[in-house]
């Protein structure tokens, strides 16, 4: 039996700030050092005409494009499916590093024709002073991480994380791409650090392509910068907020059996061990144990208000 080549793979980076050149960079060399080099590696830039001229000057042998949709994450990842010219079509967000073997560990996972998109182990890569101590593993999830409640092994699952993902291309175009109502947008009412569109575009390609398989595949790992301001704990209540908000319009979209389906477990499993662990933490002389268990509990609850005023906002919309 012969077997097939291995997919040729265009890795996606979306920039929109020269605040984060070296990230950029750090993000880029990173890419440049896989085991498995990319087919191609094209960078998308979010309506920044001076970057994305400093990005052409600075990488010619990349593919620099300007976001030809809409502003925001969602319109720069359409950008990217459309520029590219690979099989697969793998994200990296512009400020992670991955590891050498990132490209090869998505492939053995495409070589099942039901699987449709792969995603990869992001670890957090704290800012000076380190992971905060009542910062809760649980809520990973706030600064774009593996966190805990995710599988640990190669496994199917509902959605991959957007950062750190790989799916056919031909698929993206199938079900319409990435929504640009839903995720982060750099002006007016989308400044909030809004999530969810890879959630979204996930649930979608399940719906419209029954029998369609998403991956976890640890092997695929990246480091994930976490600034100062994401450590704190004014950031986290933001997030859980915005997180809510963002489920909304997801269940809005596609309905809140399959919207909410990976977040029952969460809520009704995952969250309560944790907090359990974390008062015994403090029993065992670990206070930190303490805010821990209160994070999860203020996390749950600000996450939980931002869904019902979202769900409000898109009842009452004229």
């Amino acid at each position: 039996m012969t077997s097939l080549p291995p997919p040729r793979t265009s890795v996606v980076i979306c920039v929109y700030t020269e605040d984060r050149w070296d990230d950029i960079r750090a993000a880029v060399e990173s890419v440049r050092r896989q085991s498995r080099p990319a087919y191609e590696l094209i960078i998308v830039v979010d309506h920044n005409p001076d970057l994305h001229l400093r990005l052409k000057s600075e990488y010619t042998d990349a593919v620099v494009v300007e976001n030809a949709h809409e502003r925001g994450l969602s319109g720069g990842k359409n950008t990217g499916v459309e520029t590219a010219r690979g099989d697969v079509v793998a994200f990296l967000d512009d400020d992670a590093v991955a590891d050498p073997g990132w490209l090869a560990a998505f492939e053995p996972g495409f070589a099942d024709p039901a699987v449709a998109g792969v995603g990869g182990l992001t670890r957090p890569l704290w800012a000076v002073g380190g992971r905060p101590r009542w910062f809760p593993d649980e809520f990973d999830w706030t600064v774009g991480c593996t966190y805990r409640g995710m599988p640990v092994e190669r496994a199917p699952i509902r959605n991959v994380m957007g950062g750190n993902a790989a799916f056919r291309r031909e698929v993206v175009g199938e079900v319409g791409g990435f929504s640009t109502g839903i995720g982060r947008n750099v002006q007016g009412r989308r400044s909030r650090p809004l999530g969810c569109e890879e959630t979204e575009f996930c649930i979608r390609l399940s719906q419209r392509r029954p029998g369609s398989v998403l991956l976890f595949e640890p092997g695929a790992a990246i480091g994930h910068k976490v600034s100062a301001e994401r450590a704190r704990f004014a950031y986290f209540r933001s997030r859980c907020y915005a997180e809510g908000l963002s489920k909304a319009i997801v269940t809005s979209s596609v309905g809140a059996g399959d919207g909410l389906s990976s977040e029952r477990d969460y809520t009704f499993r995952t969250l309560p061990l944790g907090v359990l662990r974390g008062l015994g933490d403090a029993v065992r002389g670990d206070l930190a144990g303490l805010g821990r268990a209160a994070a999860i509990v203020i996390g749950l609850a600000w996450t939980t208000w931002g869904y019902l005023v979202g769900g409000l906002r898109l009842r009452i919309r004229p």
